[in-house]
């Protein structure tokens, strides 16, 4: 039976994000950013289970039509990560994503509920239901956008990043990406030119050891990401990217000095992916015990230890992930509720060519 405890997300000041510079979070911050791991653990969760369709780990049937839209990357094992480096962000910072960002945009501060809707394509969904998992954006919170083409996130927040300077701004940029992005032109691109103008944007490699279905190692020459960084004059740090505190610490001061006008930063967490490429997909390609060596390492596991270790009871901490499946179980029923586009909306955000009439 889950605690009769209704939580409301923990989140930073928009304009001033509390942070001690080299110091451990305190427990107070460690629940808050347990909580966050937790809804994006639950939102995962929900999200496989109607991707495929059936009975979800909430309780809410679909029959056995797949309510999802679409192709579904999750994020599971790579909350630490996103909750982390989003915890030292304001509103008014930007973030690009990838096809792997439902982590990002809810650390980041996007409505659940609506994030939801637009995995399942309707209406009311961030996008109207036409983007779904791998376009989600939304401008209010500073979620620029996901991506479904690997690394093309990068010189979209490093364009951000410049529009920053030209409009004398004080905030920053932030991109997330894959250790798939290594290996393409945007991610050196990128790096160059932030690292000329001296943008303020902060890389971030969420390196999962996996490229889709083939080992990175066994495609990418070199010492990785940060060594990548350091070679374009870009400073880096290198961070285990299951452990929150670590990342939280790491992160904050990246942003600091990147906030201050030091110029661009890389952060390179090292994490593990729980689930296949796709949420279909059940990653035959893998070696059981590398999966469950990994799971022993899950990042809330390790984030509950720590705040057992900081005197948080062990009620308080289950709380937080009631709190979070009842969220999430909420925004299953309002999504299949919510309406459907209308058939007019395809003619809608379609590019106007000024003449009034279609091309073929």
């Amino acid at each position: 039976m889950a605690p009769a405890l209704s939580l409301v997300p923990i989140r930073l000041s928009d304009d001033h994000p509390e942070m001690t510079d080299d110091s451990q979070p305190d427990a107070d911050r460690l629940l808050g950013l347990y909580h966050t791991m937790c809804r994006i653990r639950a939102f995962e969760d929900a999200a496989e289970e109607a991707s495929r369709g059936g009975v979800s780990a909430f309780g809410q049937t679909s029959g056995t039509r797949a309510q999802v839209r679409g192709p579904l990357h999750l994020s599971t094992g790579q909350e630490a990560v996103a909750t982390g480096v989003c915890a030292h962000l304001r509103r008014d910072d930007w973030l690009t994503s990838t096809h792997r960002g439902h982590g990002h945009t809810i650390a980041k501060g996007a409505n659940l509920e609506r994030m939801m809707h637009e995995l399942f394509g309707r209406a009311s969904g961030f996008c109207g239901g036409k983007g779904g998992s791998m376009h989600i954006a939304d401008f209010s919170v500073g979620m620029l956008g996901a991506n479904g083409v690997v690394a093309a996130g990068i010189p979209i927040a490093v364009g951000a990043a410049q529009s920053m300077r030209v409009q004398g701004r004080d905030a920053i940029a932030v991109t997330f990406f894959g250790d798939g992005a290594l290996n393409r032109g945007p991610f050196a691109e990128g790096l160059n030119w932030a690292a000329a103008f001296e943008l303020p944007v902060l890389f971030v490699c969420e390196d999962n050891r996996w490229s889709a279905t083939t080992r990175t190692e066994a495609m990418s020459a070199g010492e990785g990401a940060a060594a990548r960084a350091r070679g374009f004059g870009v400073p880096a740090l290198e961070v285990d990217g299951m452990d929150v505190a670590a990342v939280w610490q790491a992160a904050g001061e990246l942003v600091a000095r990147v906030r201050a006008g030091d110029g661009p930063r890389l952060l390179h967490a090292l994490t593990y992916r729980f689930k296949g490429h796709v949420s279909v997909d059940p990653a035959a390609y893998r070696d059981p015990r590398e999966l469950a060596a990994a799971m022993n390492d899950d990042p809330l596991l390790l984030a509950q230890g720590r705040l057992r270790e900081l005197g948080v009871g062990a009620e308080m901490i289950e709380a937080r992930m009631w709190a979070a499946r009842e969220e999430v179980a909420a925004a299953l029923a309002s999504a299949e509720a919510a309406p459907w586009p209308a058939a007019s909306a395809a003619f809608e955000d379609v590019q106007d060519t000024g003449s009034g009439r279609w091309f073929s």
